[in-house]
């Protein structure tokens, strides 16, 4: 048996808020319930998957142990300046000149997220890159 991620929680101070923001990002919808104000919210991902964030009284503190990596539909760089427009902020930088690397950004209430490269970026080539079908069965 196993089990299915039917919600990815984000623990924040402003429910409706963040999850404005977050449907901004992934380009889906809040469910149609949710109000400014509400406690929690919702915006529910292909497949079924469903950001849910929850309002909690206590601010964020340290790191996050657990994070989203975002593969952008375009290229890393444009997707980059597009989150930074909505409300994101740089934390770190890990961009390389070879197209390798990633971007450390946060969400309006600190969350750390990264941005990965998009079809847009063309991967280095370091003299292997197989298609799916080269690579050996481990069976």
């Amino acid at each position: 048996m196993t089990s299915t991620i039917q919600n990815i929680v984000i623990d924040c101070a402003d429910a409706y808020g963040l999850a404005v923001f977050w449907s901004k990002v992934v380009g889906y919808p809040l469910a149609d319930d949710d109000q400014p104000g509400d406690p929690e919210a919702v915006v529910v991902l292909p497949g079924g998957t469903a950001l849910f964030f929850a309002q909690v009284p206590e601010p964020k503190s340290g790191k996050n142990r657990l994070h989203l990596c975002l593969k952008p539909e375009t290229n890393r760089e444009d997707e980059v300046e597009r989150l930074l427009g909505i409300g994101a902020t740089m934390l770190v930088d890990r961009r390389k000149p070879d197209g390798l690397g990633w971007a450390v950004l946060a969400d309006p209430e600190g969350n750390e997220f990264c941005v990965l490269r998009g079809p847009g970026n063309t991967p280095p080539n370091h003299g292997w890159n197989p298609a799916p079908e080269a690579v050996p069965d481990p069976a």
